[in-house]
């Protein structure tokens, strides 16, 4: 293997598939399909995972698809909408690859992101999905809700109270009404549900409907969901250029942001105290409280470098 193949390889190994993408051949169609689809993987591309080539592994391509918010709302697979439990897997291995890379915005980034959807991840075991537009109705409307409505005994602010009215009719709308209700309120639907389960002193039936003992592990996860959604580690992003700020931090400032906030939250998740060799020590200990399920990162990032650097030593030997 001569040096320019052991440079690729050392590249692939790095997880830096945008730089390796441009150095493959022009007719190295299964590499630079693959380089792609690992790239947007590492950069939660997600709305085109279901565009990643047709030289993809289909195996592949149905693990990324369960991460992905469905992109029209009559699609038959739910993806995250279903489940955020395998977003949140992907959300652990891409930090994994941005710590190993040295990319603290992207890190921070992402640590983000699930601060967002926490509160969604933690009510999934109620509701049996992620918030998912055309089920939800059945467990917010009824009889004594206030799901939605102009109405001042709901502490629902005003964002949040836009988005429980038009999660329950989104699903009718089109597509484009579909892509932008996801790009700028489902959040505040998630939000919406933390305030019903923690941030309300007379709950309507949206809550009262949980039963007692359901809603007491759900407090505790939605808990741990705020907790962490206000940590030093997640405001820590607004110090990085995707923040409000100009500077980027340090790895040792990130350390110290994330062992703060893992001291805070083994309060709510015991777990997180306990040692381990993740990057961010306690991560996915934090993500499986919120969940109620065992959350660890997903292998897919990884399994798509091995791929790479395969088709590389066969590139290697034509």
């Amino acid at each position: 293997m001569d040096s320019g193949s052991q440079v690729l390889i050392a590249l692939a190994r790095r997880f830096a598939f945008r730089d390796l993408a441009e150095l493959v051949p022009a007719d190295a169609h299964h590499l630079r399909q693959l380089c792609e689809f690992g790239r947007q993987l590492i950069d939660l591309d997600a709305e085109d995972f279901g565009e990643a080539g047709e030289l993809i592994p289909p195996e592949f391509v149905g693990r990324a698809l369960a991460s992905r918010m469905p992109q029209r709302p009559d699609e038959s697979s739910r993806g995250a909408l279903g489940s955020l439990v395998p977003a949140y897997r992907l959300f652990l291995a891409v930090m994994d690859v941005r710590w190993q890379r040295r990319d603290m915005a992207a890190l921070l980034a992402t640590a983000h992101i699930a601060a967002e959807y926490a509160p969604l991840l933690a009510w999934e075991p109620v509701l049996g999905h992620a918030g998912d537009p055309q089920r939800i109705a059945e467990a917010v409307v009824g009889a004594d809700s206030l799901w939605g409505k102009d109405d001042a005994a709901c502490p629902h602010t005003r964002p949040e109270q836009s988005a429980a009215a038009r999660v329950l009719r989104v699903a009718n709308e089109p597509p484009s009404g579909w892509t932008a209700y996801l790009d700028r309120q489902h959040t505040n639907t998630s939000r919406a549900l933390a305030t019903c389960a923690i941030g309300c002193r007379h709950p309507c039936s949206v809550l009262t409907r949980v039963p007692p003992a359901s809603r007491a592990a759900l407090t505790d996860r939605v808990k741990t969901a705020v907790e962490y959604g206000d940590s030093a580690f997640v405001r820590l992003r607004h110090a990085a250029p995707v923040g409000h700020g100009f500077g980027v931090p340090t790895r040792s400032e990130v350390v110290d942001a994330w062992t703060t906030t893992r001291s805070r939250l083994s309060r709510y998740a015991p777990a997180a105290s306990d040692p381990n060799d993740f990057v961010l020590p306690g991560l996915p200990a934090v993500f499986s409280a919120i969940a109620g399920t065992d959350v660890q990162p997903s292998s897919l990032v990884s399994d798509v470098a091995t791929e790479v650097i395969e088709a590389l030593r066969t590139l290697d030997t034509q």
